[in-house]
């Protein structure tokens, strides 16, 4: 039997996202990505919230009354948890721009530190934030 044409072959099938598992290195360049996104939405809400401010009263307070719902609260909480996080992983690109930190267990290791960096930083921020205001 003759070999098949080019054409005729079975092409080779890439590996999928079913044959791959996740990677601390893909989880956090995707948690990165949606991060810079969330962030785009926050700074959205902060343009409203400082044009509320330069506006009238009665629209600010209603501005400010939104914000500081639960669902506020929560959505903040969440925004300063991806501008730790976002801020954290930025500076281990730079890291990495440096040429350091590319064996894999500095990988791992700084990936851990970078999570746990923007939990601490996020719950720090929230008690800052209840206590000041």
């Amino acid at each position: 039997m003759a070999d098949a044409t080019p054409a005729q072959r079975p092409r080779p099938l890439s590996p999928h996202l079913q044959i791959y598992k996740p990677q601390i290195t893909s989880i956090m360049s995707i948690l990165h990505r949606a991060t810079g996104i969330a962030l785009s939405v926050g700074l959205i809400v902060l343009a409203w919230w400082i044009a509320a401010a330069a506006g009238e009263a009665p629209y600010f307070d209603f501005v400010s009354a939104v914000l500081g719902s639960w669902i506020g609260v929560i959505a903040l909480a969440g925004w300063s948890f991806c501008f730790f996080y976002h801020l954290l992983n930025g500076i281990r690109h730079l890291l990495w721009d440096a040429g350091w930190g590319f064996e894999l267990p500095q990988v791992y290791a700084s990936g851990r530190a970078v999570f746990v960096g923007a939990v601490v930083l996020t719950l720090a921020a929230i008690v800052i934030g209840a206590t000041v205001w």
